[in-house]
């Protein structure tokens, strides 16, 4: 029997972004061009720089990040309006166009986290020190700035370079528990003065949104994103990292963000990369899930008529309801880049139920959202814009190809530490979800642990969505293999 406990998952991570094509170690140029820039010195700029630095500025992340990209601000206009203020990480000032670092960020066009090892975008000196938003120093920053009105629409507001200082790291899970009425304020919050006043507008600006852009048809899925707890280089446990008021906080800010960096980009008229989710192609397989739940859908793509399904089960099982949020996800399809000029017609993201949409939140993670900061400075400077169309054009295929290379990488390594999870429980049973089928495979997810395979033996008919029982064939952590037998459906 192979020494499971012995299993190199580190390396296991390296080959994997190898084997997906991806260059996981920064080459020697980049290094010393990052070495070189003077972190202590913030770059002078020719340019009027807001001084904002005197906000309430905040971040809400995860526990261990340190590539902070945004923080976030609010107060009260008029008219029962709320202003909220974005300010974004200004990583083009330290990652000038085609430098060797600019180049290694645009072959890898990501950062990857696997759960095992981190593989960042940009060196840690820069993306974790430098260029992030961190508390208790000031930061150059790209502003967005919009109006959140009573009915919780978005009037997109002006852009700005600025300079800002965060007050206080906090983390998702503790703000979430807090602002869901589970325990006290967090001591991040208390200890900074008028903090959990600015959180709870934070929050009702958030709620606002969501319950527009759900009357608009937007889907409120609640997904499972599963990681492995690595204990002393072992694999101990799978757990679930769960949906939650600040994650839902922070993506519906994102959203009108990126909707307002669409309205300034497209009001100047230069092109830009819009982040598009088509109507699912694959509507009938929609409809015919919801028929397992007793539901008729319309026979055309609907957004507000699946929304409504889908709150309709939240209400009634919302134990299974991550199972069919995750089939629904697979039916409608993968996101993706494309271009966009000035007066077309954009594609719109169906998930979000939003026609103008873009990535720009994130530059120190995704390098799409560097080319959106170079479009908009082209635009506070006047000057041309640095990327033609077919540039834009070219840059969205391959960028569209990296994110889905690094969802591979992730998936084979969640697969890899599953696979020494499970290793001794060859031909157990275990209660699993179809979260694909095609002619390429049938695949399964487990629900406990939330652990994913294919289906070798008896997957013929299988369906995306379906609760099945199956039996554990074999795992190989290597390759990322964890080899199921279907026995049988899964009570509803």
């Amino acid at each position: 029997m192979k020494n499971y406990h012995a299993v190199d998952l580190v390396a296991i991570a390296w080959h994997a972004m190898s084997r997906y094509g991806f260059e996981p170690r920064f080459p020697d140029a980049v290094i010393r061009e990052v070495s070189a820039i003077n972190g202590d010195k913030i770059p002078d700029s020719r340019h009027a720089i807001r001084d904002l630095r005197q906000l309430l500025w905040s971040s809400i992340d995860n526990y261990d990040s340190m590539d902070l990209d945004q923080i976030e601000y609010c107060e009260r206009g008029g008219n029962g309006e709320i202003i909220v203020t974005v300010a974004i990480a200004d990583v083009d000032l330290f990652v000038p166009d085609n430098s060797q670092t600019d180049q290694h960020a645009a072959f890898n066009g990501t950062s990857v986290y696997t759960g095992i090892v981190t593989f960042p975008m940009l060196p840690d000196r820069l993306s974790k020190g430098i260029s992030s938003l961190l508390p208790g120093g000031d930061h150059r920053a790209i502003v967005i700035r919009y109006a959140v009105l009573p009915d919780g629409s978005v009037r997109p507001g002006s852009i700005c370079q600025a300079l800002v200082a965060n007050k206080a790291k906090l983390v998702y899970e503790e703000i979430g528990r807090w602002l869901e009425g589970d325990t006290a304020a967090p001591v991040s919050v208390k200890e900074v003065a008028g903090l959990e006043d600015q959180l709870r507008l934070q929050m009702e600006a958030a709620l606002r949104m969501k319950k527009y852009r759900e009357g608009k048809g937007a889907l409120d899925l609640e997904t499972i994103e599963a990681q492995a707890v690595i204990e002393q280089g072992a694999v101990r446990d799978i757990v679930l990292q769960k949906k939650n008021l600040a994650r839902q906080l922070i993506e519906e800010f994102m959203v009108a963000a990126n909707g307002t960096m669409v309205a300034f980009l497209g009001k100047a008229g230069i092109p830009m990369i819009q982040r598009v989710v088509r109507i699912p192609k694959n509507w009938a397989g929609i409809v015919g899930l919801a028929e397992t739940h007793g539901a008729v859908l319309p026979p055309q793509p609907d957004a507000a008529a699946l929304a409504r399904f889908l709150e309709k089960q939240r209400s009634a099982d919302l134990e299974h309801f991550p199972d069919l949020s995750l089939a629904v996800v697979k039916l409608i399809g993968p996101g993706e880049y494309v271009p966009l000029d000035p007066g077309a017609v954009p594609v719109g993201h169906f998930g979000l139920a939003v026609t103008d949409y873009t990535h720009s939140t994130a530059p120190n993670r995704r390098y799409v959202d560097l080319i959106t900061q170079r479009l908009v400075k082209s635009v506070l400077d006047s000057k041309p814009s640095p990327y033609t169309h077919n540039e834009l054009a070219d840059q969205s295929a391959w960028l569209t190809d990296r994110e889905k290379g690094s969802k591979k990488v992730e998936r084979f390594m969640r697969k890899a530490a599953a696979a020494v999870l499970l290793h001794d429980q060859t031909g157990k049973t275990f209660d699993a979800l179809v979260t694909g089928a095609s002619p390429k495979g049938t695949y399964v997810r487990l629900i406990i642990p939330p652990a994913e395979g294919r289906v070798m033996q008896g997957e013929e008919g299988l369906t995306v969505g379906q609760r099945v029982r199956v039996r554990l064939l074999q795992t190989d952590p290597y390759n990322g293999f964890i080899d199921f037998a279907y026995i049988g459906k899964r009570p509803v």
